[in-house]
């Protein structure tokens, strides 16, 4: 029996999501563009980099997959996350904050 048979739900059926975790290499790179001095990978501007770099990729899911409602709570708990990370940078270093932002392309 094919595939095709044994599938009973309503409509086409769809291939699963093909978004795929940040690889390490892609986080690298933005822990180095990102980092204050050599050994730093958990500053709020690697994190806050980090945090964005998930959301962008979760954006362009969400384009493919409308109905990941799951993955949208997801999606707006790292956007909380990334907010009070930022709230708390600009309260504490407010060059580095307007730094980051213009860097990360956050704030128009």
């Amino acid at each position: 029996m094919s595939d095709s048979q044994l599938w009973k739900g309503k409509g086409p059926r769809r291939a699963h999501s093909t978004a795929m975790p940040t690889s390490t290499a892609a986080k690298t790179t933005t822990i180095a563009a990102n980092r204050r001095h050599e050994h730093d990978t958990g500053s709020p501007q690697v994190q806050i980099a980090l945090l964005t770099q998930r959301i962008n990729t979760l954006q362009a899911h969400f384009k493919t997959n409308r109905k990941d409602h799951a993955g949208r709570r997801g999606l707006l708990l790292l956007v909380g996350q990334r907010n009070r990370l930022l709230r708390y940078l600009a309260r504490v270093d407010r060059t580095g904050y307007t730094d980051l932002i213009k860097k990360l392309g956050l704030r128009k």
